[in-house]
Order: structure tokens, then C-alpha cells, then sequence
């Protein structure tokens, strides 16, 4: 059965940069920006699936930012 949809953790790297790793699947990959990373996470999961009509139809991209606000 194929699934509908697939997750990406999408994190900024402190050094620069954006990585993503699916959720309940090993496809991890990284860029610069995050057009470059939309276009890395296709192709991985075109590595990562023999077929291409196995691949989710849905991708969604959970985008997580880290801030430090300081109270003083």
C-alpha cells in the first residue's frame, strides 16, 4: 500500500543551512536554502523508492526554528 503523505523534521543548522529528515522512513538530506532542500527531498525519495508511483503524493515539510529571547 502506498502511502499519501510523507513528513520531513526540517531543521536550520547552526552553522547554515537546512536539514531534513522524513518521520518513520531513513531519508535524511541537507542544503543551503530551502528551495535547494525542496528539490534534495525529491530526489531522495526517488532514491529511496524503486518506483516513482510509490513515492507520497503529499509531502509535508514540518519546519522547525529554534530563537533565544532573552528577558532582562
Amino acid at each position: 500500500m502506498v502511502k499519501s503523505e510523507m513528513i520531513f523534521m526540517v531543521e536550520e543548522d547552526v552553522e547554515g543551512g537546512y536539514s531534513a529528515s522524513a518521520l518513520g522512513c531513513s531519508i535524511f538530506t541537507e542544503a543551503e536554502t530551502i528551495v535547494e532542500l525542496k528539490n534534495n527531498i525529491k530526489k531522495a525519495l526517488e532514491c529511496h523508492f524503486d518506483k516513482k508511483e510509490d513515492i507520497p503524493g503529499v509531502i509535508i515539510l514540518h519546519i522547525v526554528r529554534e530563537e533565544t529571547l532573552a528577558y532582562a
